[in-house]
């Protein structure tokens, strides 16, 4: 739908101009792909439930991997070589010390136990920090299908059943984001996969058919003057929202933004075609998104050594690039038209790829820690 590709460029753009320092809510895109993430799966599922009773969880899963990690396992590789070859010392320990994590969909946690604020977006130079986002995505392929499954059993009115359930796991999420928030530095509350679980959720619950249906019957003919007022409330919070001193985000301002967002992306799939987000090149912004996040925050790193305005445009031409290029050679070809990544072969082309990751992190000599002289003490 070339509606939901043109939502797609607008996230991934506002990403890119919050970590220009351009947009201060612009992380808020972040949110928007979350819910897009949740509404387009939970469709697929339910999709598979009517037409076979159940989901085929290795079918799903398998075209996860083809989707996701040929452009991710690219990233950490080149990146990883490249710091290692001319980073800092400490952005080479930090991308050896990220980087299995980052592989093992685990990153959000790793940061978070190693305390590293995300809102320290210009400080030392983590160029995996923003994968957290991708690991709190691939956590929810990996249970959230577990969980349609089990709803779905009986066959009628499964659609129920996951709205319901999926709404509830939303106000619960919710009260963990309140109870655990640190109004001092919000990344917990943040980047957890149990606080951020909503963004995911509340784009599942308008996927669900009586969501959907009840959806169309409110809005009726006014679906047009419904979508500009979802949008200006949206830029609005884009426009205004800080993350380190709006503590109204961690309260429910996240929870309305996701909510609006979800609803946003269902009317934009009912109308299928929206003039202003069927533009093509925002369409193109939008198909490019997924390489473009993975690959810009580790350009704006390695990029920070220029000026302002050089690195912004630096970071947005190379980053751009790189997505265009990882597209087209990389997630089309082994996605749509590679018949050895299906099946067994495909299986074990991903087995020997994470294995030569391991390698990666096992052998790459990372730099020895800085030393202290301790004789100039005192």
């Amino acid at each position: 739908m070339s509606s939901l590709d043109g939502l797609r460029g607008v996230a991934v753009l506002g990403v890119l101009l919050f970590h220009a320092d351009l947009l201060p809510g612009g992380f808020l895109g972040v949110d928007l792909f979350f819910a897009l993430s949740g509404y387009l799966i939970t469709g697929l599922l339910l999709r598979e439930v009517a037409a076979t009773g159940t989901v085929s969880l290795v079918a799903f899963w398998g075209r996860r991997v083809r989707r996701l990690f040929p452009a991710l396992a690219t990233v950490l590789v080149v990146v990883t070589l490249v710091v290692w070859g001319f980073a800092a010392d400490d952005v080479v320990r930090t991308t050896l010390d990220d980087g299995p994590w980052v592989q093992a969909n685990l990153q959000n946690w790793h940061l978070l136990a190693e305390s590293a604020s995300y809102w320290d977006r210009f400080g030392g130079g983590r160029v995996f920090e923003h994968l957290w986002s991708i690991a709190v995505e691939e956590q929810f392929y990996l249970v959230w299908p577990v969980v349609v499954v089990l709803l779905a059993r009986g066959g009628r009115r499964a659609g129920h059943r996951v709205a319901v359930a999926a709404a509830l796991v939303s106000v619960a999420s919710l009260g963990v984001m309140v109870v655990l928030l640190d109004a001092a530095d919000p990344t917990r509350a943040y980047t957890g996969t149990d606080t951020r679980a909503f963004s995911l959720l509340l784009g599942a619950v308008v996927a669900t058919p009586p969501v959907r249906e009840a959806l169309g019957r409110a809005v009726g003919r006014w679906t047009g003057v419904v979508l500009l007022l979802l949008v200006a409330g949206i830029g609005t919070m884009w426009a205004l929202a800080d993350g380190t001193s709006s503590v109204w985000l961690f309260t429910g301002g996240l929870f309305a933004h996701s909510l609006a967002s979800a609803v946003l992306i269902a009317l934009c799939a009912r109308a299928s075609d929206v003039p202003v987000l069927s533009w093509r090149p925002l369409r193109w912004f939008g198909e490019i998104s997924y390489s473009l996040y993975l690959w810009h925050w580790p350009v704006f790193v390695l990029a920070a050594a220029t000026s302002s305005w050089v690195r912004t445009v630096v970071a947005f031409g190379v980053s751009i690039a790189l997505a265009a290029v990882t597209r087209y050679l990389v997630e089309d070809p082994i996605r749509f038209r590679a018949g050895w990544a299906v099946g067994g072969s495909g299986l074990v082309a991903f087995v020997l790829a994470m294995v030569g990751l391991v390698l990666l992190w096992v052998f790459l000599p990372a730099p020895a820690p800085p030393q202290v002289d301790v004789t100039r003490l005192g």
